[in-house]
């Protein structure tokens, strides 16, 4: 059996034509792997059986020449992806045992492909969360330092990746929560424009802003997921028809890159964060790029105006699980209000509690004027300063994270206020429906620092080409 860790797909599939390497090994490699790892809490479930099963049928399609194109790939889910006839909870008690009853668009391209999902995995619960502490089943953990968050809410996806328990891993990004993670994890992870992926079978936390994204360690896999993922679907109303561009690989193309004057004058951005920061825009200039300080002066607003609106949407969009219809009836229960009351309580964690109060505060009659209302003004006017500043440049950037990964169940944890702020860098681009992805950099006492790139919608291929210059920078 190999022993060897893989950063991309083209290597393993140069090792599976030159027959150093097969599905079969590489499933009892990443197997034994999980195993080894599961300490981490990464995966909530690995699919042993199914994983070899398939590897076996991976294998002969190679052998007989019609292998699609992700064939070796050895992929997890996030707990929020629908996978039919897999458990998928949200890593939440209220539908621990939920079976799907179908594939989601986005994972069923992928399997086209050959691609073998190995697990599902740990997140913040209903994808609520900036450190991985929120779920059900207990904190995943960072590989790099086990006292440390993953980040979140797609924290085990990032370990999963980071500690080579699969090639790459989905999660599902809706203020920052691909991009986080991959920051603290030292992983590449990408948000594609809204629209850009299918959200038909990812659990709706907030439906304008959920996306689906690759968390990878490699910017080639990056594309080959998006690639395949992209494009409309009939079943979502909301994707695009917006063809899905090439890659393109040219290492020498210069851009006009703009830079954040408020996230590099921040108070709350890490020294260390900055350092980099700073680092990043000097080498961007030595390469040749046009780099300039802009200007974006809704920061303050942005952390605000996100969370009124994805906690109102959490509110109508959870309002399902009740224990009438979707979700574990209390056995406490006795009438219709007790059923809601108990089962609910009993089945949701406190986080998610407090976004379904606080959504449904804005949204009353009340004060649906004076928060809801006003949040989608201030996003429209987000939208367009953010449109208008990439029609002046190619890129806006800034760190993905204000510090690395800090402390399981430390000062920041306990105060929701600090943990909101986590998204301070990465909700511009949720709000605005743009793509934005998270490229290593350097490390900070052996945590990882992302920095963060937001490019023009529907142009990720330009995104990609701009993440292999910046990973030229810092490739030992």
């Amino acid at each position: 059996m190999i022993a060897k860790k893989y950063s991309s797909l083209s290597q393993i599939q140069l090792d599976l034509n030159q027959g150093k390497t097969s599905c079969v090994e590489l499933a009892e490699y990443y197997l034994s792997q999980n195993e080894e790892k599961k300490h981490l809490n990464a995966l909530l479930e690995v699919f042993t059986e199914e994983v070899r099963e398939r590897a076996l049928i991976i294998d002969a399609k190679l052998k007989n020449g019609t292998a699609g194109k992700l064939a070796g790939m050895f992929l997890a889910i996030k707990d929020n992806i629908c996978y039919d006839g897999h458990t998928v909870s949200g890593s939440s008690k209220i539908i621990e045992k939920y079976e799907a009853v179908y594939t989601s668009t986005a994972l069923q391209r992928l399997l086209d492909e050959d691609v073998i999902v190995i697990g599902r995995c740990n997140c913040d619960e209903f994808a609520m969360g900036a450190s991985n502490e929120n779920s059900a089943f207990g904190v995943v953990r960072n590989a790099a330092d086990e006292t440390k968050v993953p980040g979140g809410s797609s924290g085990g996806s990032a370990v999963a990746v980071q500690a080579d328990l699969c090639l790459a891993a989905l999660g599902s990004d809706t203020g920052g929560s691909i991009r986080q993670p991959a920051s603290f994890t030292g992983t590449i992870g990408l948000k594609p424009t809204y629209g850009r992926v299918s959200r038909w079978g990812l659990l709706a936390y907030a439906s304008s802003f959920d996306q689906i994204g690759p968390i990878t360690s490699s910017v080639s896999d990056s594309v080959l997921l998006l690639e395949t993922m992209a494009g409309h679907d009939q079943r979502d109303a909301t994707s695009s028809l917006e063809k899905v561009n090439s890659h393109i690989q040219d290492i020498d193309k210069k851009y006009t890159i703009s830079y954040s004057k408020e996230a590099l004058e921040s108070e709350g951005l890490d020294e260390d964060v900055r350092s980099v920061y700073i680092d990043l825009i000097e080498k961007l200039k030595a390469d040749g790029h046009v780099v300039n300080e802009r200007s974006f002066p809704y920061l303050d607003y942005m952390v605000p105006c996100y969370y009124v609106l994805t906690t109102a949407e959490a509110s109508s969009n959870l309002s399902r699980y009740s224990g009438i219809l979707y979700g574990e009836r209390s056995k406490e229960s006795h009438d219709i209000e007790s059923t809601f009351k108990k089962s609910r309580a009993e089945g949701f964690g406190e986080e998610v509690k407090r976004r379904i109060m606080t959504g449904t505060f804005v949204l009353s009659a009340d004060y649906y004027e004076a928060y809801y209302s006003k949040a989608q003004k201030v996003r429209r006017i987000i939208k367009e300063e953010s449109k208008k500043i990439l029609g002046q440049c190619d890129f806006f950037l800034s760190p993905t994270a204000p510090t690395t990964a800090f402390e399981i169940g430390g000062e920041q944890s306990k105060d929701p206020i600090k943990m909101y702020l986590a998204d301070i860098f990465t909700v511009q681009a949720s709000l605005a429906g743009l793509p934005a992805i998270s490229i290593p950099t350097s490390e900070s006492n052996g945590m990882s620092i992302g920095m963060q790139l937001m490019g023009k919608a529907f142009q990720e291929d330009e995104l990609f080409n701009i993440s292999n210059i910046v990973r030229k920078y810092y490739e030992s």
